[in-house]
């Protein structure tokens, strides 16, 4: 699978947002402001998850459809899976 740019920026950014949340630990920030920075996180990280899974599905099924192969169904179904686990 590609991954362009748009999707390591992603990436980037929520590393960013980990290193911000550690150096809020390592001030005694206060909890609400630490966990809300985690929640914030994990939404980026889901989102993510996301954005890759349906990239790969689109590319999976047309190449699929180039080939002549009808397993378009699983594909989806596979891509659903995965969301699944990554929840």
């Amino acid at each position: 699978m590609y991954y362009d740019d748009q999707m390591k920026n992603r990436v980037k950014r929520i590393e960013g947002q980990l290193r911000g949340i550690l150096k809020m630990m390592e001030e005694n920030k206060d909890c609400k402001e630490v966990i809300t920075q985690l929640s914030a996180s994990r939404t980026a990280i889901d989102r993510t998850i996301g954005v890759i899974v349906s990239s790969n599905l689109v590319e999976c099924v047309q190449k699929a459809t180039e080939k002549g192969d009808g397993s378009a169904e699983e594909l989806v179904k596979e891509a659903v899976n995965l969301l699944v686990k990554s929840r």
